[in-house]
């Protein structure tokens, strides 16, 4: 047999089922740690035991049994598309931007690659000088600075702003009883773009209960975009930094800065944030 490997009586193994058994166990593996943390784990245990299940009512011949299983399996393959919505379009989303976008010196990457917008040093200042001032008085904001995308659609549940970026300006719109405290600031460029917009909330449910709605939302917008997010706790006037679903508390504006300026610099997690 060709690349035979192993031939036991009825057992043939070959080097094709080997690189087989390899990629399935990888997709389950990664499958698993895509919904690791979410609601959809247990879905996918529950479809995991209906499957065993199935496998041994057939071995038993019980007719009736595996017909009931065998529709509710195919009428739950095309609920699960429903169920697993967000967790499908952030799947796709993470695996379209490393593909076609992650890799810069790929010629997928200069072929598809969105152009990439900047923070600069001299704007970034601005940023974390009014973060830590505003901590300082224990006032929330909420600041997402974008990079390939321009988030239009979030934009759109805003009120436009579209000035420099300074610190007197960040800390107005943040200030308590000002009208456009609430929500999200958009920072694009060297340019505030928009001013309570709303974010979309994380599904995760291993988020510690001393992160509120700003830190689930900075999450949330960062596991479907790739943009950088900063919070500041109105409860404990800490600043938190989130990249990619990850969060990390700043512990000086240096460090701060850097997390803005640098784009290679990859944020760790705090208790599995």
């Amino acid at each position: 047999m060709h690349n035979l490997l192993l031939d036991i009586g009825f057992l043939h193994v070959t080097l094709i089922d080997v690189l087989d058994i390899l990629m399935v166990a990888a997709i389950i593996y990664f499958l698993f740690r895509w919904i690791k943390g979410s609601a959809a784990l247990n879905i996918a245990l529950a479809i995991i035991a209906l499957l065993f299940l199935r496998i041994l009512v057939d071995a038993l011949n019980m007719r009736m049994m595996s017909s009931l299983l065998g529709t509710v399996i195919d009428v739950g393959a095309i609920a699960l598309i429903v169920i697993f919505q967000p967790e499908i379009r952030h799947f796709l989303y993470n695996l379209g931007r490393r593909t076609f976008s992650g890799d810069s010196n790929s010629w997928l990457g200069k072929l598809f690659r969105k152009q990439e917008v900047t923070l600069s040093a001299d704007y970034a200042d601005e940023v974390v000088q009014a973060c830590f001032e505003m901590a300082e008085s224990k006032v929330g904001a909420l600041i997402v600075v974008t990079s390939t995308d321009p988030l239009e659609d979030i934009v759109a549940t805003g009120d436009k702003v579209d000035a420099p970026i300074s610190k007197p300006l960040i800390e107005n719109i943040f200030f308590k009883n000002a009208p456009l405290h609430d929500g999200a600031m958009i920072i694009r460029g060297s340019r505030i773009i928009a001013a309570r917009c709303t974010l979309p909330i994380t599904d995760r449910t291993d988020i510690p209960a001393r992160y509120g709605m700003r830190h689930k939302a900075a999450i949330g917008i960062t596991e479907k975009t790739d943009t950088k997010v900063i919070v500041v706790s109105e409860q404990t006037g800490d600043i938190s930094f989130v990249v990619d679903g990850k969060l990390e508390k700043m512990k000086s504006k240096n460090m701060l800065k850097l997390k803005l300026v640098d784009d290679g610099q990859k944020t760790g997690s705090e208790a599995g944030v």
